[in-house]
C-alpha cells in the first residue's frame, strides 16, 4: 500500500480502507480461482492497482459519468478506478465466466455500489457510456470495432467522451492505422518503478 499512498496521498479513509483490504480479497479468491499469477501478486499493488490508477492521474471523472472496462480479467482497471471514483458507475465486462464471479464478489466484499459485473462479449452490450478503459486486452484495431457506437453524445468531463488504453511495448506498429487524434502518456514519468519502464497510457476520443 506505501506504493499508492506516495503517489496518491490525498486518499480519503475509505478509499485507504477499500485498497487496502484489496490484496486479502485476491489472496483469498486466488487460492480457489486463480485470476492472478503468484508473481503479480508478490508485487500487486504496484503491478495491478497502481498500474490500473494511472488513469486517475489523467483524469477523475466526475459524478454520472458511467464507464466500461472491457476484458476486465480479475477486475482491472475498474476494481481501483472504481475505489477512487466513488461517484461514477462502472460496467466490468468480461467474456470468461469464473472471472467476472471474483469480479461480482470482490465488488461486494469492498461495498462497491458503483460496480455492476457481467459475462458478456463487448459487441453484445446495449447501453451508452463516456468512457471504455482496457488493459492490454488485444490489440487496438481489433478493439475499436468491438464497442463503436457505444459512447454518449454529451461529454460530462473535462477531457470529450473516449478510450483510455493501458499498454507496454512499442505502439507504432499497432497504432500505425489508427486515424484517429490520440495521446500516449509514458507511465515512467508518472511512476519511478522499474515495472513502469515500458508502460503506456494512451487516451483516444470517442
Amino acid at each position: 500500500m506505501e506504493v499508492i499512498l506516495k503517489y496518491f496521498p490525498e486518499l480519503s479513509a475509505l478509499e485507504k480502507e477499500r485498497l487496502f483490504a484489496l490484496k486479502a480479497i485476491y489472496e483469498s479468491w486466488n487460492s480457489k480461482i486463480n485470476v492472478i499469477s503468484r508473481k503479480d501478486m508478490d508485487e500487486f499493488y504496484i503491478r495491478h492497482v497502481l498500474h490500473s490508477l494511472s488513469i486517475s492521474k489523467m483524469i477523475q471523472f466526475k459524478k454520472g459519468s458511467k464507464i466500461l472496462d472491457v476484458g476486465t480479467g480479475g477486475g482491472f482497471p475498474g476494481i481501483p478506478l472504481a475505489i477512487l471514483n466513488p461517484d461514477a458507475d462502472f460496467l466490468l465486462v468480461d467474456s470468461i465466466g469464473k472471472k467476472i464471479t471474483v469480479v461480482a464478489h470482490v465488488a461486494e466484499e469492498l461495498g462497491l455500489q458503483n460496480v455492476r459485473a457481467q459475462q458478456i462479449r463487448a459487441e453484445e452490450i446495449n447501453e451508452k457510456f463516456d468512457f471504455i478503459v482496457s488493459r492490454a486486452v488485444t490489440q487496438v484495431d481489433r478493439f475499436l470495432p468491438w464497442v463503436k457506437n457505444k459512447f454518449n453524445s454529451k461529454s460530462l468531463n473535462d477531457m470529450p467522451n473516449g478510450y483510455f488504453f493501458i499498454k507496454g511495448g512499442d505502439l507504432k506498429e499497432e497504432f500505425k492505422n489508427i486515424k484517429t487524434t490520440y495521446i500516449v502518456k509514458d507511465l515512467k514519468e508518472e511512476f519511478e518503478e522499474e515495472f513502469f519502464e515500458t508502460k503506456k497510457l494512451i487516451y483516444m476520443k470517442a
